[in-house]
């Protein structure tokens, strides 16, 4: 594993927004900020947990986005399994060409 940067997603059902988020801030030595977005998943494999996003069609999710080493991915994606276990969350990453801020 690399010091590369790697963009890890997370989509997280709105029920455990709050605490995933809370966790997330916990992991200050692997995770130095992110950014959370509400959004609405579709598909055959997304559960609809409420009456509500049954008549929506659509489950309420949150994206959290953050961008990381590549081993951090990893150990955080660990603790994730180990924190999170059961509860279906969705991830994927994806490398990072460039990363900055403009000032």
């Amino acid at each position: 594993m690399t010091d590369q940067p790697f963009c890890l997603i997370l989509i997280v059902p709105r029920q455990l927004r709050d605490e995933v988020l809370d966790y997330l801030t916990e992991q200050s030595d692997l995770v130095s900020g992110f950014t959370a977005s509400d959004g609405a998943g579709h598909g055959a494999d997304v559960r609809l947990q409420t009456a509500a996003e049954r008549v929506k069609g659509h489950a309420d999710q949150t994206a959290v986005q953050m961008i990381l080493a590549e081993r951090n991915a990893s150990s955080l994606l660990d603790r994730l399994q180990v924190s999170f276990a059961g509860t279906k969350l969705v991830y994927w990453t994806m490398p990072v060409t460039e990363f900055g801020t403009i000032d």
